[in-house]
């Protein structure tokens, strides 16, 4: 794979997002209710701190993650199909770790895990706090973690 850049997202990225999550092969069978009509919004990512990985010759999105600030929360982490297994992730979460640092948040940030990735922010150094409960149109129960800044 060529150079990858982390880059904030701009709002003319909300389709391209949308698209990846779509596609996420991971949100599949069961778990298609997850993200079934989600899309994100030129709002959205206004008013979040959303960061791209993206080849750096051709801007190819290969994964992204969103960091609500005022409440510490990743509210979405996603990685292409395509990019799994080349350590985007984990320069992703190396990325929302130094960019919520230097936005002062303090005390942590919590996952609200899809139950698949848990062992993956396990492996990152999240630590799991407990379980986040089943609610419509998600009929079952998630894992809840919290990475230490």
């Amino acid at each position: 794979m060529t150079e990858m850049l982390i880059k904030p997202a701009a709002v003319s990225d909300a389709d391209r997002l949308t698209a990846l999550i779509q596609d996420c092969s991971a949100y599949r069978g069961d778990y298609a209710p997850m993200i079934a009509g989600y899309r994100v919004t030129p709002e959205y990512l206004a008013e979040h701190e959303v960061h791209l990985a993206v080849r750096a010759d051709d801007d190819h999105l290969l994964g992204f993650y969103a960091l609500i600030t005022d409440i510490a929360d990743l509210d979405l982490m996603f990685v292409a199909d395509a990019a799994q297994g080349l350590g985007v992730g984990r320069r992703l979460i190396t990325h929302l770790l130094d960019r919520a640092r230097a936005l002062g948040v303090t005390g942590g940030i919590r996952v609200v895990s899809h139950p698949p990735a848990e062992a993956f922010y396990l492996r990152m150094g999240a630590e799991r706090v407990g379980t986040f409960p089943a609610r419509p149109p998600i009929g079952w129960d998630r894992p809840e973690l919290r990475f230490a800044l």
